[in-house]
């Protein structure tokens, strides 16, 4: 018999001892879900936000609904520049680690600001950014995961940053939630960075930098570069030009 839990779960290359613990609940508990026992309602938002489907298909037992998007067509891109871009990162590390202590020595101390915060700070901040000038900014490398787009090699660089003394990781809560922070013990190598990506990052961090984890991850869901790359791969920065209008950035000729 189908069971819409366990069928999202293999989907998903979750064992049932992994998912149980995303979920916070027990394996035994997850057993009975399995076997066609009603999850409590709590439980049964726990899975659809986690897998990120309607409530219904799992209060129901049916496959999740597809979604379909409202794509911008291609005349978009009719005042773009017809030569070819380069749509390969740049991962310009120094540069990355010098905005990163920007953000933090700017918006670090607020208190919704842990690492998926930031991880969503940065992906806005070099889409956004490629949108509006076709050029990179810091050109890091983002891969499609569950809650949203995660820089590829970010502990790493934390880890790196640590060593140097550039800053240091500390544990907090967020209301209930457990947080990993970063605090700048450096101070930011301005000179690294141009007016016009000091303006940007300015105002993008006035615009997302009070939003908490889940609502950078709800809006990062509707953007086309994310929704249209698989689970687990790059996503490409020339997507940008295809997003919709609740996302874009960018003025567009009609």
């Amino acid at each position: 018999m189908f069971n819409t839990i366990k069928a999202l779960r293999e989907a998903n290359k979750y064992s049932q001892e992994e998912l149980a613990k995303e979920l916070g609940i027990t394996r035994q508990t997850l057993i009975k879900y399995e076997n066609g026992e009603q999850p409590t309602l709590d439980n049964v938002k726990k899975i659809a936000n986690f897998f990120e489907v309607s409530y219904d298909c799992i209060i129901d037992n049916t496959e999740p609904v597809k979604h379909s998007y409202n794509i911008i067509p291609d005349k978009k891109r009719l005042d773009i520049q017809s030569d070819i871009r380069i749509d390969i990162p740049q991962n310009n590390i120094e540069k990355f680690k010098q905005v990163l202590l920007y953000i933090l020595k700017k918006v670090g101390g607020k208190p919704n600001v842990g690492q998926t915060v930031l991880y969503k700070l940065l992906y806005f901040i070099d889409f956004d950014y490629y949108e509006l000038h076709e050029e990179q900014l810091m050109g890091l490398k983002y891969i499609k995961n569950t809650f949203g787009p995660t820089p590829i090699d970010f502990k790493k660089l934390i880890t790196d940053m640590e060593k140097a003394g550039e800053l240091t990781e500390a544990k907090t809560k967020f209301f209930t939630r457990d947080m990993t922070k970063y605090l700048p013990v450096k101070e930011p190598d301005m000179s690294l960075l141009s007016a016009q990506e000091l303006n940007h990052i300015d105002k993008e961090l006035e615009k997302y930098s009070d939003k908490t984890a889940k609502e950078l991850s709800d809006l990062s869901h509707k953007d086309v570069p994310w929704i249209g790359t698989k689970d687990k791969e790059i996503i490409p920065y020339e997507a940008v030009f295809y997003r919709n209008e609740e996302t874009s950035v960018r003025g567009y000729n009609d």
